[in-house]
């Protein structure tokens, strides 16, 4: 049996090594310097990243619009719950007090019930007031019936109420997971958001947290002051909205100018984006559902023609944005985390429809 030889390694010589050891050496010097490995990261323009940014906010919105969904569908089933509970409670001590009524005969007859009741005519030396105790005795035997009959129907309206309320709990325990879910998807995308931010030169990322969606914030000049009035706008220049509780719902939208954005909030401090809609709309004395995608379909449908102030604006193929719209092509919106309710144009982001809330 012939033996296996290890084959010789050839050595690279001249230009031809020095070119191969020269291209090692480098390779190894810039993973080194990097600390990281040699295929890094693609350099993204600052627009590629306001695109990848602005993608990862419109999905955040969406959860965060399923996130508020779940919520308020959690805080009915904790609701239904409770109250359950509270009638379950109140129907167990009303059998309990059947069943210390039921007791309290079953006793008496007990006490009395010793002798055949022929017997004890015979023995009684008032026949009439026997007679008189042995009808009381025959009405309280219908009555024990009626409460033994009473005491069972409880009985299976109480298993009832429980097993119902075991539904709700497990229906609660779903809305829970449902709401980490939605609120694990949320913190993703902000944090992919973020670090996407992160790359971007300091003085682009100021301008980028400061100005929104697309670097208009829909302020202008001296009639800017806190946010009150949009481009070229003054109090007089307002359109007036057409009835008095739409113009009460785009009062208390300009108050909360300037009040930071929070996933999930509802006033008075801070909003997200259908929180703050459903906040004026209720200022007004119309109370809207929770979530854009409800919210859309609360009222009647207006064409962008159309418009008038305090309709409510909506926005990507998803209806995941809202906002309260003011007249002159603007609108009053919650834009996003680490912004505030602003002022800005209708044709800042796709239109997707637009309701009046009756």
């Amino acid at each position: 049996m012939a033996a296996h030889r290890k084959r010789k390694q050839r050595r690279l010589t001249g230009p031809t090594g020095r070119t191969a050891a020269t291209l090692a050496l480098a390779g190894a010097a810039t993973a080194t310097a990097s600390g990281a490995p040699a295929h890094a990261e693609p350099r993204l323009t600052p627009a590629q990243v306001k695109a990848e940014v602005e993608g990862l906010y419109e999905q955040a919105e969406a959860a965060t619009e399923r996130y508020n969904g779940a919520k308020e569908k959690a805080a009915e089933a904790r609701a239904s719950l409770t109250e359950l509970r509270d009638e379950a409670t109140r129907r167990t001590d009303r059998l309990n007090a059947s069943r210390n009524a039921l007791g309290s005969i079953a006793t008496a007859q007990y006490r009395t019930g010793g002798l055949d009741p022929a017997v004890q005519l015979a023995l009684s030396s008032r026949p009439d007031d026997f007679l008189e105790r042995a009808g009381l005795a025959e009405r309280a035997g219908a009555r024990q019936a009626t409460m033994v009959a009473g005491i069972r129907k409880e009985l299976a309206a109480i298993a009832q109420l429980r097993s119902r309320a075991d539904d709700r709990l497990e229906e609660l325990g779903a809305r829970q997971s449902e709401l980490a879910r939605h609120k694990s998807a949320i913190k993703g995308k902000l944090d992919s958001a973020q670090r996407l931010l992160d790359r971007l030169a300091p003085a682009q990322r100021a301008l980028y947290g400061e100005n929104g969606r697309d670097g208009r914030d829909g302020r202008d000049g001296e009639n800017s002051q806190n946010g009150l009035y949009g481009p070229g706008e003054t109090a007089r220049s307002r359109v007036r909205a057409p009835g008095s509780r739409a113009a009460a719902a785009v009062a208390f939208a300009y108050g909360a100018l300037g009040k930071p954005y929070v996933w999930g909030a509802t006033g008075p401090g801070s909003f997200d984006c259908s929180g703050l809609t459903q906040a004026a709309w209720r200022a007004a004395g119309v109370s809207l559902p929770r979530t854009t995608y409800t919210q859309i379909n609360a009222g009647q449908r207006v064409t962008r023609d159309r418009l008038a102030p305090g309709d409510l604006v909506f926005f990507f193929s998803g209806v995941s944005h809202v906002g309260i719209y003011v007249g002159g092509g603007q609108m009053i919106h919650a834009p996003r985390p680490g912004s505030a309710v602003r002022l800005a144009p209708i044709d800042q982001m796709p239109f997707a429809g637009a309701t009046r809330p009756a």
